[in-house]
């Protein structure tokens, strides 16, 4: 097992490993350091006062930080099935031998990769109100501020889905499909059956981690107005009454975050053990002699 560990590098000796734990230990040292001169400032200017704290007890401020999350985990989940379903198909145009199919789709991805996702989002928001000119075109996106923030999510985060569904795809094994070609199988069910759902296994963490920017990225909902948590968290700072308690807010919402991104973490890990111990399966048993095949032998001799 050492000659294994020691192939690709070479193993660090003693002055090699008190040098590494001298460095690590000064940087979580720097790393608290920071943090408590943080602290203090916040505490020096009076962000942790029991005023800047009150309006989080009142069952308004956590409904509206109930409502906010609701909104976020709305326009997340929306944007999450969207994506998934685009990339898919776009992954699926890439790979395809029909070279316009191909190259429409290689557009379509370099195009919405390379435009910056808070552009999108603005852009879907003020064009509704710019095309009167042409009725009924995108009118009903303006009716609800969240569809700009999900198809600007459903755009940017499926075309990186398409890239991560088309490698996994590129990585399956040549024999897979040649064995579904062989026994009839046509070239859309060799992809949709075969191909596809390997290649989604075998880049699922790669989604998930996409997943969680995608929760991340529903933040950008604030400069549109939509009432996710961030927006939530300027409410609740802006209240002049309780001293503009923007940083305790900002901390409660942060945290809020944290959480759902660990939980959706934790999510992953699950799912990716449980495929991968689907995969492996039971081995077969092995059944002793009964008697029948005594018999059987019986009967021979």
């Amino acid at each position: 097992m050492s000659q294994k560990a020691t192939v690709l590098f070479d193993a660090p000796g003693p002055r090699a490993r008190r040098r590494n734990t001298i460095i690590g230990v000064v940087g979580i040292a720097l790393l608290i350091g920071a943090l408590a001169y943080v602290v203090y400032k916040f505490d020096k200017t009076g962000q942790f006062e029991s005023r800047k704290w009150e309006p989080f007890q009142y069952t308004g401020i956590q409904e509206l930080i109930l409502d906010g999350l609701y909104a976020t985990l709305k326009a997340f989940a929306l944007a999450v099935v969207f994506s998934l379903i685009l990339g898919a198909l776009l992954a699926a145009g890439r790979l395809s031998e029909h070279r316009v199919l191909r190259w429409a789709a290689t557009a379509f991805v370099t195009f919405f990769r390379a435009m910056p996702l808070v552009i999108m989002i603005f852009f879907l928001y003020v064009a509704p109100a710019k095309l009167d000119a042409w009725p009924g075109f995108l009118d009903w996106i303006g009716d609800d501020v969240m569809w700009p923030l999900v198809i600007g999510l459903t755009l940017y985060n499926g075309t990186v889905q398409a890239e991560t569904m088309r490698a996994g795809i590129l990585a399956v094994p040549s024999g897979q499909s040649e064995a579904a070609y062989a026994i009839g199988m046509r070239k859309t069910q060799v992809m949709t059956v075969i191909l596809l759902p390997q290649g989604i296994r075998a880049m699922l963490p790669s989604i998930i981690s996409q997943m969680v920017v995608t929760l991340k990225d529903t933040s950008l909902g604030f400069l549109i107005t939509y009432g996710e948590l961030l927006y939530t968290a300027k409410q609740i700072g802006a209240v002049q009454d309780y001293g503009l308690p923007l940083i305790p807010a900002a901390i409660v919402i942060g945290t809020i975050y944290i959480l759902i991104c660990t939980l959706l973490s934790l999510f992953a890990v699950w799912l990716e053990r449980f495929l991968s111990s689907s995969r492996q399966g039971k081995p077969p048993a092995i059944a002793a002699p009964g008697d029948g095949e005594l018999q059987q032998a019986g009967a021979t001799a």
